[in-house]
């Protein structure tokens, strides 16, 4: 596997590669389908003016979120885009059997080649009874604890590679590699790279340890971001993968024309994750529903924590927000998320955060 299937390319003024991390996010008022519908706008859209990749991330028993299936809308992203890079962010390995994934990432490499990113999480990416109902056990940590051992498995199905005598040394995920050695078989010689995410330090010693890129989830770890990426560096050993570390960090960001336009949205995506931390998750909110929401204390105190991350007004403030983040951290890539009520708002944002770094036009 090559190197420059994950590293990026810095375009116009931009410190390093950009990229998109969607949610798929469906604000009130409006249908998962409007949702999807803008994912696929976005895609082409960022893929036009440089954006390096593109991922869409699990998540279950979230209303306002409709990427509960994220090999299904790659899929339809790769139909709709022809050089923008795919992928999971993430896939969380511990709701699904490996083999499985092995097949689902392999037939959307056939589907895309040499496009695909598979970024591994070991949270369930949603509530513990959810999590329970995905995998069919009262024993939710099992599959966390487990996560080496299932990285492991998946990697060896990606690679059809376990050793004589394992109890799946006949098992083939396919496509995969063992159409290459079937007679008059032709196997792609790409196979999608593996990414941890994390937003803690375990997955960013795991990576380092077997030299695999990393993804931190600064959006809404931002305490654990410096921490994580140097433990991430200091224990990363080359493979056949990386011969260094390679990091990207995960930023929400909103930039429009009005400042005040993005306040308000910022205070909307407040009132949004205020719900979800509660236990009361339901689709994104419009601002003026969040400008009447009486907010607690304790709410009011989790909103601020929860906002002042969030790189957000006028295009030369966010891309100097960018900017100082990445002096900041020494990411190597930023990929940006993008929380708005209205789809166009998020189309929006990406065009004024690519205007303000001069990236090229469609």
């Amino acid at each position: 596997m090559s190197a420059d299937e994950i590293r990026g390319a810095a375009l116009g003024t931009a410190p390093v590669p950009l990229s998109v991390l969607d949610l798929v996010t469906v604000g009130a008022g409006s249908t998962a389908t409007d949702a999807l519908r803008t994912s696929a706008d976005l895609a082409r859209f960022t893929e036009g003016r440089g954006f390096h990749r593109f991922w869409v991330a699990e998540h279950h028993s979230m209303p306002g979120v409709a990427s509960s299936s994220p090999a299904v809308i790659l899929a339809h992203l790769a139909a709709h885009t022809d050089r923008i890079r795919l992928g999971s962010g993430g896939v969380m390995l511990p709701n699904h059997a490996p083999l499985v994934i092995a097949e689902q990432f392999g037939t959307l490499e056939a589907l895309a080649p040499g496009r695909i990113d598979l970024g591994l999480g070991r949270a369930p990416g949603t509530d513990g009874a959810t999590a329970a109902a995905l995998r069919r056990s009262d024993t939710l940590h099992e599959g966390a604890d487990d996560f080496p051992q299932q990285l492991s498995e998946l990697t060896r199905f990606l690679d059809d590679d376990f050793p004589d005598g394992h109890p799946y040394a006949r098992i083939h995920a396919v496509p995969g590699p063992v159409q290459a050695t079937s007679p008059g078989g032709v196997q792609s010689p790409h196979r999608p790279p593996i990414w941890l995410l994390g937003s803690s330090g375990f997955s960013a010693q795991l990576a380092g340890m077997l030299g695999l890129p990393f993804a931190f989830a600064h959006h809404f770890s931002a305490h654990n971001t410096i921490p994580a990426l140097d433990l991430y560096r200091e224990t990363f050993r080359p493979s056949e993968v990386l011969a260094e570390p390679y990091a990207l960090i995960g930023v929400s960001a909103l930039a429009t024309d009005d400042e005040r336009e993005a306040a308000r949205q910022v205070r909307a995506a407040a009132l949004n994750m205020v719900r979800l931390r509660t236990g009361r998750p339901g689709l994104f909110p419009d601002p003026e529903e969040a400008a009447k929401h009486e907010f607690s204390p304790m709410e009011e105190d989790f909103a601020l924590s929860w906002t002042k991350n969030i790189v957000h007004g006028g295009a030369e403030e966010v891309r100097a927000g960018l900017d100082d983040l990445h002096k900041r951290t020494g990411a190597d890539e930023l990929m940006l998320t993008t929380h708005a009520h209205r789809g166009e708002l998020r189309l929006r944002s990406y065009e004024l955060i690519a205007d303000a770094y001069g990236l090229p036009s469609a």
